[in-house]
């Protein structure tokens, strides 16, 4: 199908650029602003991310981009009214790559946005309200009135004769699009595009992310003893985030002793008892950049059983860290892991998850996705400035310990870098015996 695009923005080469410096280590500066050394440049970062997405939209077929999705939202917009509206569907931006970004915020944020948000156009910043996941009902009319607008723009920037790109949508919003005469397409895979490659501000996120739940490692290794419940952990782990300076805690999973081999993704009132494997996984955001971070600790004891697991765990992470540079597919990084046959499931998706890499940003899984599931047969190339999450697991010969690592890597011109700094060598063993 061909269509005739209108004149784009022009998306400038300052804002493109994202600005890497691999002869230096990458900083993980303190989270206050300073006048005596450049930190995090946040005008930067908004002009990076909007140029992105207004270059990804540009090699699209797509007219505009209609977001929902909140990390979407947040990477074009630069805007963000807590995470309680995460997953509340009410919130929505519009990018037609001829213009600014139109945001349609809940209530009073939009006033808010005019005041305090000067990278954004203030007639671009509008009050909306979708219905809230259908507690207000379609009838009410709400949906159609944003249809209504969003074709308005559309038509005001030329582009109302192309697709509309949506991300996540209500249906009753889908079909409002579609009676105007819009042709609605998936656009989650051109944002994805936008958000692969990640500026040097958001690597300093990254990174500083990371750092904080090095401290909250560091804190876990003290606590861990026997009498301490892994719920204990989990509340003492999120205090700590917060005191730190997390925007959000989405998850920490903690896992012990018999529930490790085969492993849920939830924490209990389990008490830890002496020689336990345990591990955990930190999922927080600072902001709105996130962690995905496992360690394996002992407590107080460890046997050969669990040692050779937590070490072969770590040969496999090894050799995919190893593999990781430009250039490559992620089908080589997958074959560094073992079978799904090799850990005793019938099939890979028995045991997605368990040798895992995933992207990592404003969202907790990026692209690409790597596994043996799906990247053997579609592979796809690392990229200088992606930045990845990689996870290996081994169950222990006993039949119920388990180890499971995972680390956090920038890919940079020659090879990756680790972010996640809490050792993992070999197995730590807590208030050792």
């Amino acid at each position: 199908m061909n269509i005739a695009k209108t004149e784009p923005t022009v998306v400038k080469a300052e804002d493109i650029a994202p600005g890497f410096n691999w002869d230096r280590a990458i900083p993980a500066p303190g989270h206050t602003a300073v006048d005596f050394e450049e930190r995090v440049n946040f005008r930067r970062l908004h002009d990076y991310r909007l140029a992105r997405a207004k270059q990804a939209l540009a090699e699209s077929e797509l007219g505009a981009i209609m977001c929902l999705d909140a990390n979407n939202i947040r990477y074009i917009s630069g805007t963000v009214i807590g995470e309680w509206s995460r997953d509340k569907m009410s919130r929505y931006a519009l990018l037609t790559g001829t213009g600014d970004p139109h945001i349609w915020d809940f209530g009073s944020a939009a006033t808010h946005h005019r005041i305090h948000m000067p990278w954004l156009s203030p007639g671009c910043c509008h009050a909306g309200m979708l219905g809230l996941r259908g507690a207000v009902p379609p009838d009410a009319g709400l949906m159609k009135k944003a249809a209504v607008e969003i074709k308005a723009i559309m038509t005001e920037h030329g582009v109302a004769d192309m697709p509309l790109g949506v991300d996540i949508i209500e249906p009753p919003l889908f079909y409002e699009l579609q009676d105007l005469g819009l042709e609605v397409r998936d656009a989650q895979q051109t944002m994805l595009n936008a958000r692969e490659i990640k500026n040097i501000d958001e690597i300093v996120l990254l990174n500083q992310a990371a750092a904080m739940v090095d401290g909250v490692y560091h804190q876990i290794f003290e606590e861990l003893k026997p009498g301490v419940r892994e719920c204990d952990i989990v509340a003492s782990a999120t205090k700590r985030l917060y005191e730190m300076g997390s925007d959000q805690v989405e998850a920490i999973n903690a896992v012990s002793g018999e529930r490790c081999n085969p492993h849920p993704h939830n924490f209990t009132d389990r008490l830890f008892r002496p020689g336990d494997q345990a591990f955990f996984d930190v999922i927080q955001s600072y902001m709105g950049y996130r962690t995905c971070y496992y360690r394996t600790i002992n407590v107080g004891r460890a046997t050969d059983s669990q040692r050779d697991a937590y070490k072969q765990a770590r040969e496999w992470i090894n050799a995919s860290i190893a593999t990781i540079r430009p250039g490559v597919g992620t089908d080589q990084v997958a074959a560094c892991w073992p079978t799904a046959e090799q850990l005793g499931f019938a099939n890979e998706m028995e045991c997605f998850g368990l040798q895992f890499g995933h992207g990592l940003g404003l969202f907790l899984h990026e692209r690409p996705i790597i596994s043996r599931l799906m990247s053997m047969d579609a592979p796809m190339e690392i990229k200088e400035g992606m930045v990845f999450a990689l996870e290996t697991y081994c169950p222990a010969s006993d039949g119920f310990s388990g180890a499971r690592i995972e680390e956090e890597v920038v890919v940079i011109n020659d090879g990756c870098r680790i972010i996640t700094l809490f050792p993992s060598e070999e197995l730590p063993v807590a208030n050792a015996y």
